[in-house]
């Protein structure tokens, strides 16, 4: 009888690992931030060092800050190999390989091991990381030589880092962030942030300034001011007001990062159209306009200014004061505003 339930259960974890291995590699998906990204999925759902509220993958299931095995190096690169190959044979462009799993892809013990195998691809690597893991050296060596390495950090204030991020209880923040400073003293390649604002919890003036004076240490290529769009974890989470993000934008803008927002617009809205009113629509998304800058921007289109007027009457723009000064931000999407 004991022998019949130990078949079982390894019949059980062979079919679960065959049923998550199929699902290593996918895309390629397009990214206004690496183009063609060809994501590698190394971790099952859901393992992971946060549980946080606005997780689009669902609740933490497995909160840890061990790092373990989880599938070989070589299951990971062959499964992507293959992937590759398909994509290529149709003709298709893939810009990244970009190692973005249902979990923080650090914790993964084959980490350094797997970006090896995947070099031999000759196409350009990006890790997107919570970076709870880069107090650790190895985690810091195994990721220093990548292309591409996007690091988020959504709050510097304790309690609104556990609000809403809820970590493991054994991690630290000031080790977090420590972490990353020594992470980005050794990198080389193209770094940027990710901040998730949630209306209420991360959004007030004072975390936006102390999240931006953080951010300035790290000379981040891009910081990205993120909204939560798609279905959240908690029902209670909401996109901040658009006025917020505007206040957002100005206070990064004002330490000196390179700012752009993601707020629910599809990367197709980005391409160039040639259409100038659709042009401000897409620039207007990542970056609020003053009014002289959608002025001059009329005017090198030959576009009316009265354009303005119409644009807000249809709700395709919003009008927002910040610091006295009429700013123009993109309208939201109805479905982003709340969860």
């Amino acid at each position: 009888m004991h022998d019949q339930i130990g078949l079982l259960q390894i019949a059980g974890e062979s079919f679960l690992r065959f049923k998550y291995s199929t699902m290593i590699a996918f895309g390629p998906i397009p990214s206004r931030r690496l183009g063609q990204s060809l994501g590698v999925n190394h971790i099952p759902p859901k393992n992971c060092t946060y549980n946080c509220v606005y997780c689009q993958v669902g609740s933490t299931t497995h909160l840890g800050i061990k790092r373990r095995a989880f599938y070989t190096p070589e299951e990971v690169f062959l499964a992507v190999q293959k992937r590759v190959r398909e994509v290529q044979a149709a003709g298709g462009q893939i810009d990244y390989l970009t190692l973005v799993p249902d979990g923080e892809p650090t914790l993964d013990i084959h980490l350094g091991e797997i970006i090896k195998l995947l070099r031999t691809l000759n196409i350009k690597i990006a890790i997107i990381t919570n970076a709870t893991l880069l107090w650790m050296e190895d985690v810091r060596n195994e990721i220093k030589n990548l292309d591409r390495v996007s690091i988020k950090i959504d709050s510097v204030i304790e309690d609104q880092w556990k609000k809403v991020d809820r970590p493991n209880p054994l991690l630290s923040l000031p080790k977090i962030l420590d972490g990353i400073i020594a992470f980005s003293k050794i990198f080389t390649g193209r770094m940027s942030t990710e901040t998730m604002l949630v209306r209420g919890v991360n959004d007030s003036e004072m975390s936006l300034r102390a999240t931006a004076k953080f951010l300035a240490k790290l000379n981040a290529e891009t910081s990205y001011i993120i909204t939560p769009t798609r279905p959240p974890t908690e029902p209670w989470v909401e996109m901040p007001k658009e006025s917020t993000l505007t206040q957002a934008y100005q206070i990064f803008t004002e330490n000196g990062l390179k700012t752009e927002l993601l707020a629910g617009f599809s990367t197709e809205d980005f391409s160039a159209s040639g259409d100038v009113v659709q042009e401000l629509l897409n620039i207007t998304a990542v970056h609020p306009l003053r009014e002289s800058e959608v002025f001059e921007f009329f005017d090198k289109g030959g576009v009316s200014h009265n354009k303005l007027k119409d644009l807000i009457h249809d709700e395709k723009l919003t009008r927002i004061v910040h610091d006295g000064k009429p700013f123009y931000l993109r309208k939201l999407p109805t479905n982003a505003h709340s969860s």
